[in-house]
């Protein structure tokens, strides 16, 4: 049997038209899937029971098991998703007043190594699937049931662009009227600024955040190795030849690390780098784990660097930390891996 979550729409018309079926079927199974949250082949009323027979015996509709959901004390709930194989996918969904935003992952691990990130700390171990992807989506949109997911970010575990085919795949099944129906303009991929995978998607794929970090490539580098292949230069040359859907705009994530990259000097630093540039910035005060030695800023000097780049006319803002109680702020997923290995604290 076939996973039914590895298909786009095209790619399952293909697949039916192999057993003699009429591709529209593959409209009526994403309706039936995506639209009205059923998983039943035998349930669809609108095939006929020889039709159903058939993609009851080639397609598999489950959903990824569930082994934990941790809720935060500000609503935030992270899920342990249960890959075929044992591995333990993790997504973060978080509620707001006008959003309800779901973190999801790419990989299990990540092989760019940044040295803050936990999930960094436990390596590569292999890419998602489509379907564990799209598992991530449809699993939290059982569990929450009528709450709706109003945005999709790209920035759980791993690099999305190293997994760049499943990502586009994905995208296409999230992005498609029949499927998930997400508008391009509410889905984030968020990138360590792997250069040439930004370029193969497509202006309308998704809005696009880039893990910045540093205003110069000495720092940057230490704190992200991917900087020797993509330096900051090339990424300012990216950002000023991006062709997004219009008024799209590049953001710049910055995670604010105490005494390595918060001063003012470190502000006027990434004011002249960006001068001239249409994105915006999201400063991310580090989220602190027992395995990192990296430590938080003081709030008055991430307000103090927030304020110098409003005053220079940036569109900023202090990304508010959430879910850090079950570990599921930015940077912090995977922490059941480098708790299995023995990890300690560096430093």
């Amino acid at each position: 049997m076939k996973n039914f979550f590895n298909f786009t729409r095209k790619g399952l018309e293909k697949e039916i038209e192999s057993f003699g079926k009429e591709k529209y079927r593959a409209t009526q199974l994403f309706q039936w899937v995506y639209k009205k949250n059923v998983l039943d082949v035998t349930s669809m009323t609108n095939l006929s029971k020889d039709v159903r027979k058939i993609f009851h015996e080639i397609l598999d509709i489950h959903l990824l098991p569930v082994q934990e959901t941790l809720h935060g004390k500000d609503g935030t709930i992270k899920f342990g998703f249960v890959a075929d194989d044992g591995y333990i996918i993790e997504s973060v969904f978080i509620p707001e007043k006008e959003r309800n935003t779901l973190c999801i992952s790419s990989q299990i691990g990540c092989r760019m190594g940044c040295s803050f990130c936990v999930t960094g700390k436990m390596g590569f171990i292999r890419n998602l699937t489509v379907a564990e992807i799209i598992g991530q989506i449809m699993g939290v949109k059982h569990y929450i049931q009528h709450i709706p997911i109003t945005n999709l970010v790209f920035m759980g575990m791993g690099e999305p662009l190293d997994n760049l085919d499943n990502l586009i795949h994905s995208l296409d099944i999230i992005k498609d009227p029949m499927g998930l129906d997400f508008s391009y303009r509410r889905i984030t991929v968020s990138s360590a600024g792997l250069i040439e995978g930004l370029k193969m998607l497509e202006p309308k794929s998704a809005g696009i955040a880039i893990s910045l970090n540093g205003a110069d490539n000495t720092t940057r580098t230490s704190l992200m190795p991917i900087n020797r292949l993509y330096p900051i230069e090339a990424i300012v040359e990216y950002v000023k030849s991006f062709k997004g859907a219009k008024r799209m705009r590049v953001t710049f994530e910055y995670v604010m690390l105490r005494d390595i990259n918060d001063s003012l000097e470190d502000a006027q630093r990434l004011s002249a780098l960006l001068k001239g540039l249409r994105c915006k910035i999201n400063l991310i005060p580090y989220n602190e784990s027992p395995y990192l030695p990296f430590r938080r800023p003081a709030d008055a000097t991430v307000e103090a660097f927030h304020t110098y780049l409003l005053n220079k006319r940036f569109t900023a803002i202090v990304r508010a930390s959430r879910g850090q109680d079950v570990w599921g702020g930015c940077g912090q997923l995977g922490m059941r891996y480098v708790e299995k290995a023995g990890y300690r604290e560096e430093g």
